[in-house]
Formats: structure tokens, C-alpha cells, sequence
């Protein structure tokens, strides 16, 4: 008898018996236990002077203890999705353009079917890139097609690699136990807030591409989709440089930034809608500061604290976005001459300082002139005014203290900046829509009355965020096509995702819909 049980609370400790636990709550026998793992663990630190662990575990028992199904918090365990691979059923081998979360496991999954995929990724292999992002950190050399935005793994790559998710998929543990698979710690199978860390995304991506490679897949680096031409029904894919493939079947994973291909796509006729997406800064605490402020006493023997928050003001929201504790703010650029800020975090968040995004709602009213493209342009616009503010990759910024009294702050005091090429202080109406710099001003002293310390006078807010999300939506049809028949948009960068997981979870599913329609042609 396999059992599902919950509400498991253990006060906070260095190493924690949950076994132990579990079977003193629900009066089990050890040795009646034929199997357990946990299955969910999260923090409930609501009061500071008992913060405890809350876990679910699974457990496997005889079924003589059949009368705990009466307790609350107990069910039976429902086993996990059996996601299938029907064989590829078509003489043309897909293709996958961008190799983002999205890309990765619709190229997984179909090369699994024996589809021997063929992947196109505009930037480079793992290690190139990390060459490229290195180059500009460093040196303030932008190579536009291979940097923290471009290149194999997508932007999340350089981020913290949250695996959390407001959607909830029958596919969330498959994409979980895949990413454990090919490389992340076990702790983002059941962890409340499940993180990868850059680090060892670098290694999950490689590993991914090579199963890829293994079943036959094939990859082109370096090669940036440009046009396609179609002769009946078959595409004949043109990138740079020099190369041309032919398909029935194209999946875009094209990421949020792929601003060019996306205006080309939409020359073409594929038909796109404006979307809502969202504009602002970068937040940047002392680590230590945070822990104190979620944890209180607990702090000590807990990891890295983090936090998420909105506050709803009259006409817009505002709203904490990818929380990276122990980690860096990041020069997330993809154009020459521009200010794009991100943020990562390695596996151990061990850096000084946590940061957020720290967003306000942009609708598509305040865009929308002439096309569904028009936020593209709005977005470009901020991200070059912030490049002017010190005519160099120098950031525009300001202190929360400074910030709120209308002031322009004149140095750095408890909180050091961490974004690399450092931070010019400035009047952030210079960079930013008007509505996006009030309601920062509006909002912070609400965040500060929900988390005290939250608006501390020394943090320092870095400019601009604007790719948290795509201002564009590729409008497709319920088999998931879109209005130029065999392309089918897919992730962030089409609209239909927002982080790693849901982005995978879309890839996904767009490649199980293909081979399903495939099944009922032959």
C-alpha cells in the first residue's frame, strides 16, 4: 500500500529525522516501512521563534495500516505520469530552433522517439559561451549572438535556475526528475522552491545535448535562423552562415530576446498579438540582512533565505520577480549600446548580497501604437536611454533611501553592487517610463510593512529589467501550430511560458502534441 502523507512539521535543525518523525506522528513501525522518500519539504518560518521544516513524504506499508487513509493528511499515492515515445512516423527530420528550456525538451523528447532531431542555436555550446559572457563581464566585448541571453541553455543558464511553477502540470515531477537526471541535485525533486544554480546548469545542458547527440540528434551552433522557403509542404530553413535545411516540421523556441527573428517570423504572416509583460529594476540586499528578515534567530543554521511579494496599487501592480539569494545582479545585454539586467545565483548562493527583480506591469495601452510588435520597440527603447545615462555598460542606479526621498545618491554604503560594470547613480525617470518609477516609489514602503528591512535605506536598485517576459504572443491553434503551417511556437519567447519549468513543460508537451497528430495521419 503505497501512501501519500502530509503535514509533517519538524521544528528546525541542523539535520532533521524525518523518518523518524513520520512514523512517531502516524504510530509506524520502522521495520513495517518498505519504502520512503520525501516527496515535499518547505520552510514555514510565519513565526520567527518557531520556524519549522513542513514536509509529504511517500511511504510504502503493509496493508494492515490500511486505517490511516482516515486521517486527514493521508491519501493514497498517485503514481507518476507515464510519459510515452511512439516512434517518429515522418521522412523529414524535425527541427528545433533555440535550445532554451523549451527547445531542450522538445529536442529530448523527440529524439527519444527516434527523430534524430536537428537543432539550430543562434549562440554556442556551453563552454563557448560561458567564454563569450566572460569577454563582456570582463572586457565589455558583446558578442551579439552568443552572451547571457543567446547560446546553448537559454538565458536561464545565467540565472538561478528556479525549477518553481504556478503551473500545475501532470508533467512538473517528469521535467524535475529529468533535470536531477542529467546533472542538478536531487533536492530539486521535492524541495518547496527547487533552485539548479548556474553551475550546474552548465552541466544539465551539456549532458542533455549529449543524449541528444547519442540518439541521433544533430546540432548547428552559431547558426541564426534568418527566412525559410516552402515548396508544398516541405520548409526550407536559411541561417547564417551558409546553411539550409529542409522539414516539415519546425518548433520555435526563439527565447524573448530574439527580437530580429521575430519581426522577420512576423513579415512572413505569422500572426502575433501584444501581451502585458513587465518593466523595472533590479533590488540588491546584504544576504545576511534577509536571512535575519525571514528567519530571525533560525538564520544561523538555515541556508540562504529568499522571498517573493506583490503589492497592488490603485492602477498597477508591483511585484518581486526570479529572487536570486548569494548571488549577482548580471549584464544580460544582447545589443550593442544597451543596459539589460538579470540576475544568478551558483548552487550554494554564497555570494554576499541577494537580489530581485523588482517589476511593474506593463500593459499593452501603454505600447500600443501600430503593431503587435510595438513592445519590442518599447522595451529596446529603455534598455538604450539606460546605455546613455553613462554612455557606457556602467548601469544606472540609485539607493533605496535616496530613491525615495527624490534624491540622487553620491556613494555606495552598507551594500556593495555586484553588477559587473558597475553602477552610475541617477534620477531613473532618465531610463524608465514614469508609471514604472511612481509606483516603485509607491510601493517599496507597502513591500516594507510586509517584510521589515525590505526598503533599507543602503540597497541599491539597478536598471533596467525589461525581459522577464516577451511583449509578444505567436498566436497557434489547439494542435499547437501556428498561421504558417509546420511551425509551432513554443516557451517564452512565443508567450506561452514564464521561467525554466513552465518553458520546458510547454516544449514538451508541443512535441508529444506533434508525434500525437503524426499517429493520426499514418
Amino acid at each position: 500500500m503505497k501512501l501519500k502523507l502530509s503535514n509533517i512539521r519538524i521544528p528546525v535543525s541542523a539535520n532533521p529525522n524525518v523518518k523518524n518523525a513520520v512514523c512517531q506522528q502516524y504510530h509506524i513501525r520502522h521495520e513495517d516501512v518498505q519504502d520512503f522518500r520525501v516527496l515535499r519539504q518547505a520552510i514555514d518560518a510565519r513565526k520567527k521563534n518557531k520556524v519549522m521544516y513542513d514536509y509529504q513524504v511517500a511511504v510504502t506499508l503493509p496493508d494492515s495500516y490500511a486505517s490511516l487513509l482516515e486521517k486527514d493528511g493521508v491519501s493514497q499515492l498517485k503514481p507518476p505520469v507515464e510519459v510515452e515515445y511512439p516512434l517518429w512516423k515522418d521522412d523529414l527530420r524535425p527541427v528545433v530552433v533555440g535550445f532554451g528550456p523549451s527547445g531542450m525538451f522538445a529536442a529530448l523528447y523527440l529524439a527519444r522517439c527516434q527523430a534524430k532531431p536537428i537543432v539550430l542555436e543562434r549562440g554556442g555550446k556551453i563552454e563557448d559561451r560561458k567564454r563569450a559572457v566572460s569577454d563582456f563581464m570582463y572586457t565589455k566585448t558583446l558578442n551579439p549572438n552568443s552572451n547571457v541571453q543567446f547560446g546553448e541553455g537559454g538565458a536561464g543558464t545565467f540565472s538561478d535556475g528556479k525549477l518553481n511553477t504556478n503551473v500545475h502540470s501532470e508533467y512538473n515531477d517528469f521535467v524535475l526528475k529529468e533535470f536531477h537526471k542529467h546533472g542538478a541535485h536531487e533536492d530539486v525533486t521535492y524541495m518547496q522552491n527547487p533552485h539548479v544554480g548556474t553551475d550546474y546548469l552548465e552541466k544539465v545542458v551539456r549532458n542533455m545535448r549529449l543524449e541528444i547527440e547519442s540518439l541521433g540528434g544533430e546540432f548547428h551552433f552559431n547558426a541564426t535562423f534568418k527566412d525559410f522557403h516552402r515548396k508544398e509542404d516541405v520548409i526550407e530553413l536559411v541561417c547564417e552562415p551558409g546553411l539550409k535545411i529542409k522539414t516539415h516540421h519546425v518548433l520555435l523556441g526563439l527565447g524573448h530576446s530574439a527580437r530580429d527573428t521575430i519581426k522577420q517570423l512576423y513579415k512572413r504572416g505569422l500572426d502575433m498579438e501584444a501581451k502585458p509583460f513587465s518593466m523595472g529594476v533590479r533590488i540588491e540586499h546584504q544576504q545576511r540582512r534577509i536571512n535575519r528578515m525571514q528567519y530571525g534567530e533560525a538564520a544561523r543554521i538555515l541556508p540562504p533565505a529568499s522571498y517573493k511579494g506583490v503589492v497592488h496599487l490603485e492602477d498597477r501592480s508591483v511585484y518581486t520577480f526570479c529572487m536570486c539569494p548569494g548571488g549577482t545582479v548580471m549584464a544580460s545585454a544582447c545589443e550593442p549600446n544597451t543596459i539589460v539586467t538579470n540576475g544568478m545565483s551558483e548552487r550554494k548562493r554564497d555570494k554576499a548580497n541577494s537580489n530581485s527583480a523588482l517589476l511593474v506591469n506593463v500593459n499593452p495601452e501603454d505600447y500600443l501604437k501600430n503593431s503587435p510588435l510595438d513592445g519590442l520597440d518599447y522595451q529596446e527603447k529603455y534598455e538604450r536611454l539606460a546605455f546613455e545615462v553613462a554612455g557606457d555598460y556602467r548601469a544606472p542606479g540609485n539607493l533605496v533611501g535616496e530613491f525615495l526621498q527624490d534624491k540622487i545618491a553620491q556613494m555606495y554604503r552598507s551594500v556593495k553592487p555586484s553588477y559587473p560594470h558597475g553602477v552610475c547613480f541617477c534620477d531613473l525617470h532618465r531610463c524608465l517610463p514614469d508609471y514604472v518609477v511612481d509606483s516603485l516609489r509607491k510601493a517599496l514602503p507597502l513591500f516594507d510593512r510586509k517584510m521589515p528591512g525590505f526598503a533599507d535605506p543602503d540597497a541599491v536598485l539597478t536598471g533596467v529589467e525589461t525581459r522577464s517576459s516577451s511583449p509578444v504572443r505567436m498566436i497557434r491553434g489547439e494542435d499547437r501550430m501556428c498561421t504558417l503551417p509546420g511551425f509551432y511556437p513554443i516557451g517564452e519567447g512565443a508567450g506561452y511560458a514564464g521561467g525554466i519549468m513552465s518553458a520546458a513543460i510547454d516544449g514538451l508537451k508541443t512535441a508529444m502534441s506533434l508525434l500525437s497528430s503524426l499517429e493520426l495521419k499514418c
